[in-house]
């Protein structure tokens, strides 16, 4: 149902992931983030990868713009009641850029984001090839946007993908480093092993940690238990539902254009009443008319 966004959302994630680890769907619309929640998600992740394939047809190279972020973001705090955390790459550009994104991004209802520190134009965390800033050019970064938050609840974290690139000792370091910036919470990208996460959890007592559980990566498939049984808070599954959705989609394309019918797939897809009820439409005439009673 359409909705003002939640009062400090950031506080509400803050919240759930010191009951125990908050496991995040990878949402990359609104309609996604919404069916996540129908589900019982207490929270949902917008991936900027999925959300650059869904609304751009490429590859997550730098090309969506804070613009079309943010739109998205806003769209789905709009219709899904739980805290939303967003990526949002590098802050599309340097310390003004970031400090812009963050106003944006919060003003859209987000219960937080997340920055990289790498090289722009970025790349997926787990490929090879790709390069981060100097620390102190991030740390900047994360000043900037620590200091352009309207509700202190906000969450600011800080990703780094130094394990790939200067290893693992360097990814620590950067992460304390980020936190004496003012972070809020760390997401260590493209890790190798469930020892990595533990070395990683133990560097940094009382820090909050976020889990990247992507497919087809360096990580190995690691539960959200076992996260949890490591320490850490949060846990996304950025790029699962696309994927998912993908491809069944080109399946029943496939399909459609073989036989001209869609007949065959009847049985797997949601009913005009499932899809009305997930977007919640009978409550909409239903609001319209007790609006209209004089």
């Amino acid at each position: 149902m359409l909705h003002a966004p939640l009062t400090s959302p950031g506080q509400i994630l803050r919240d759930r992931w010191k009951n125990g680890i908050v496991v995040m769907p990878g949402a990359f619309s609104a309609l996604t983030a919404l069916a996540a929640t129908k589900q019982g998600a207490q929270a949902v992740y917008l991936s900027g990868g999925a959300i650059t394939n869904n609304v751009t047809g490429l590859p997550d190279i730098a090309v969506i713009t804070p613009e079309e972020m943010a739109r998205t973001a806003a769209n789905a705090c709009s219709v899904a009641p739980v805290p939303i955390l967003c990526d949002a790459d590098t802050g599309f550009g340097e310390v003004w850029n970031t400090a812009r994104t963050v106003i944006e991004m919060e003003r859209a209802g987000l219960a937080g984001i997340h920055l990289e520190d790498q090289v722009s134009p970025k790349r997926c965390g787990h490929l090879d090839g790709k390069d981060v800033i100097p620390r102190a050019q991030m740390e900047a970064k994360i000043r900037a946007a620590v200091a352009h938050k309207r509700d202190s609840s906000f969450v600011v974290m800080a990703r780094t993908d130094a394990r790939g690139v200067e290893g693992m000792p360097a990814a620590i370091d950067r992460a304390k480093a980020y936190m004496q910036a003012g972070a809020d919470a760390i997401f260590p990208e493209g890790l190798l092993s469930e020892q990595e996460f533990a070395e990683f959890r133990e560097a940094l007592p009382g820090v909050p940690l976020l889990a990247n559980m992507t497919e087809f990566g360096k990580t190995p498939l690691i539960s959200a238990q076992q996260f949890e049984n490591l320490g850490y808070q949060m846990v996304i599954f950025p790029v699962t539902a696309l994927r998912v959705m993908l491809k069944a989609v080109e399946e029943f394309y496939r399909d459609l254009l073989e036989t001209g019918t869609q007949a065959g797939w009847m049985d797997k897809m949601r009913t005009r009443h499932e899809l009305y009820s997930t977007i919640d439409y009978p409550q909409f005439p239903e609001r319209e008319a007790e609006w209209s009673r004089e």
